[in-house]
């Protein structure tokens, strides 16, 4: 029996914007620059090549948020993601598996939010405003 699949997601930050990608594939929605670790990959290695390819971005990687491993949190099959949080300099253009790719103010954030992105989200608040990351046992 497989595994969960591994991911990188990137939390690309500027201020009190984060960049979001509109997913061209299902399952629709909204989401922070990320995929699937390729063989032979570091994770983060893997983040900063998926936010380049879905944002045209070049990343600068500051930090890991946290591991996030609900068996439920993709649809498509289990997967776990490790979610870093970084910085980048220009506008976001979608390509890749993005069809848009666009800052938008954390408390002005487009809908639907897939995946647990949004919990994503929000405990990348609590970060910025304490320095706190979540519980790892979470």
């Amino acid at each position: 029996m497989d595994g969960p699949a591994a991911t990188a997601d990137v939390i690309i930050g500027r201020g009190d914007c984060i960049v979001l990608v509109r997913r061209r594939w299902p399952p629709p929605g909204w989401a922070l620059p990320g995929g699937f670790v390729e063989a032979g990959e570091r994770v983060a290695e893997a983040a900063i090549r998926e936010a380049l390819e879905e944002t045209g971005l070049r990343v600068t990687l500051s930090a890991l948020l946290h591991v996030y491993s609900d068996p439920a949190r993709d649809p498509r099959r289990p997967t776990l993601s490790a979610v870093f949080v970084g910085s980048a300099v220009g506008d976001p253009k979608g390509g890749d598996d993005a069809a848009e790719a666009h800052w938008f103010r954390l408390d002005d954030l487009p809908s639907p939010i897939a995946f647990d992105h949004a919990q994503i989200i929000e405990d990348y608040r609590h970060f910025l405003a304490t320095g706190l990351r979540p519980d790892p046992e979470r």
